[in-house]
């Protein structure tokens, strides 16, 4: 991929990125954009966002892992965590200012009530630490092995995410359910890929020992 290209392609996930957040930005000024309950709206949005760039970013190292010629996926995999968790703060504060109205003792009680506003918050606590070490100097701060440890726990707090939307609709809506098969199939994906990897690594080495 050319220079200009990537620009290209890294303003397009820029600006599709925030199209989400701009048209909710958008419903101040025009109030009929949020609908009926514009806090649920706001809720729904931010929620459905942050799995979706979650998801994606998670399907980029097994995509680009099929060919060399798909590396350059890797550069976007930084800019959709970020905004993936930024949607996930927005989806939190929604939570703390709309509906617990930042009262402390409520936010507690719906903690220890609800289970999925538990998951939920786990989620953004798993997301936290992977946000504020995704820059360089936190990486040569870790060392590689150490950073890339860490950042495996954006599975669980996919999976987290995952559970906190099935235990959030009603029963019978199936809305999570394409999440639900997305990240089951990156999960399975990705160590089988090293597996296979490995072993096709073990039988170029063996070949070079051979020769």
């Amino acid at each position: 991929m050319t220079r200009a290209q990537l620009i290209i392609a890294k303003s397009a996930v820029w600006i599709a990125c925030l199209w989400p957040i701009g048209r909710l930005a958008f419903g101040i000024v025009d109030p009929p954009v949020l609908g009926a309950d514009p806090t649920a709206t706001i809720e729904l949005t931010t929620g459905y966002t942050t799995l979706m760039l979650l998801t994606i970013g998670l399907g980029i190292t097994p995509v680009r892992r099929l060919s060399p010629r798909l590396a350059w996926l890797i550069k976007f995999r930084r800019l959709l965590g970020l905004f993936a968790f930024f949607y996930a703060t927005v989806h939190m504060l929604t939570w703390v200012a709309l509906y617990a109205g930042f009262n402390i003792n409520a936010m507690l009680e719906d903690i220890a009530k609800r289970k999925f506003i538990t998951v939920g918050v786990a989620a953004w606590l798993l997301l936290l630490p992977l946000a504020l070490t995704s820059t360089n100097w936190a990486i040569r701060k870790l060392g590689g092995r150490r950073w890339n440890r860490l950042h495996k726990l954006v599975y669980i707090a996919a999976i987290c995410g995952v559970i906190h939307y099935w235990w959030q609709v009603k029963p019978g809506v199936l809305l999570p359910l394409p999440f639900t098969i997305a990240v089951a199939i990156l999960l399975f994906v990705r160590p089988v890929q090293t597996l296979f990897g490995r072993k096709a690594q073990g039988a170029i080495s063996e070949r070079q020992r051979v020769g």
